[in-house]
């Protein structure tokens, strides 16, 4: 599968990254293992996860997906040089002092990160969330640290605006500081507005890598939930009745449409118009059962002509 350089950074990626969100929550240990076995298998190579996964779970306390990755690296030897991993810092994990991105607790959090995923460096470490009480000064400083003690290979920014982004950036080059090489956004056919304008086009200016999370728009661009009583399907239903509105019901119709045309799904129609999208390096996608993963490579062989492209968005237009 070909390969797309993210940003700066030197890491090479396929043009879809596997959300770790899942595992620990949705998927137990061995269904991960399926999952991410046949994730490698169908070509792909970029993981995705945080130190605050899956927290919300009922008896989960964090770091349960980073932990199930490192047990799967673990238990095959060698995949670690076939995998780029991601992982963020900043969210709460419920104790004092352990949110946020200050110097102290950056260099908590990453052995923390390290030692559940088993690894020795972590390809791209995330700040998953603006700290406004913490100098993003402070913050960078952290990761020049991590940077030189080689525990990081590249960092990146998720839920960051342009302001924010813009003024870390600036920060960077005028005090000789390490930058961001990579954005992580909520962007999606349905949600565009937070990222198409000044955050892609400053991503654009200055080079970063962009991958994409809550790209089926929490699945409801699966097509899977078209009225209120498809929400009980899945655990993550209850976060798709916000979509269900005329505007919804026009991109899923447009969807149908060019699903038809190209003998696939609405998922993978809805994929493959993220990774066509300009700045968008990969998007960010989960499965819970492995003939997902089948559809994650049909999306990324999928080419959208223009006038598809065009097509789908029009109909969130509208």
């Amino acid at each position: 599968m070909e390969k797309r350089t993210l940003g700066n950074t030197g890491l090479s990626i396929a043009p879809l990254v596997f959300g770790g969100n899942v595992f620990g929550w949705t998927a137990d240990e061995k269904t991960s293992f399926d999952l991410l076995d046949a994730f490698v298998d169908h070509g792909f190579n970029a993981i995705d996860t945080a130190d605050s996964y899956s927290r919300w779970a009922p008896g989960n306390s964090g770091g349960e997906s980073e932990a199930i990755i490192g047990n799967w690296l673990k238990a095959r030897p060698g995949m670690r040089d076939r995998v780029v991993i991601f992982t963020k810092v900043a969210s709460d994990l419920g104790k004092p002092g352990q949110k946020g991105l200050s110097e102290k607790w950056i260099l908590e959090a990453v052995d923390k990160s390290l030692a559940r995923l088993g690894v020795e460096t972590i390809d791209m470490y995330f700040s998953h969330w603006m700290d406004p009480d913490t100098p993003q000064a402070e913050t960078l400083g952290a990761y020049e640290k991590l940077l030189k003690a080689g525990k990081v290979k590249a960092i990146g920014a998720s839920n960051h605006d342009a302001d924010y982004l813009a003024k870390a950036l600036k920060i960077s080059q005028e005090q000789g500081l390490p930058a961001y090489q990579a954005l992580q956004p909520h962007y999606n056919l349905y949600e565009r507005d937070s990222f198409e304008g000044p955050l892609r086009d400053l991503c654009i200016e200055h080079g970063l890598g962009v991958v994409t999370y809550f790209s089926l728009a929490h699945g409801f661009l699966s097509g899977k939930y078209r009225s209120e009583d498809d929400l009980d399907q899945s655990l993550r239903g209850g976060g798709v009745s916000k979509y269900l509105t005329p505007r919804g019901e026009a991109i899923l119709a447009a969807l149908d449409a060019v699903s038809a045309e190209y003998s696939a799904t609405p998922a993978e129609v809805a994929l493959a118009w993220l990774m066509a999208k300009d700045g968008v390096t990969a998007p960010i996608a989960s499965a819970t059962k492995v003939p997902h993963v089948a559809s994650f490579a049909k999306a990324a062989e999928l080419k959208l002509s223009e006038a598809d492209m065009q097509a789908l968005e029009a109909a969130g237009a509208n």
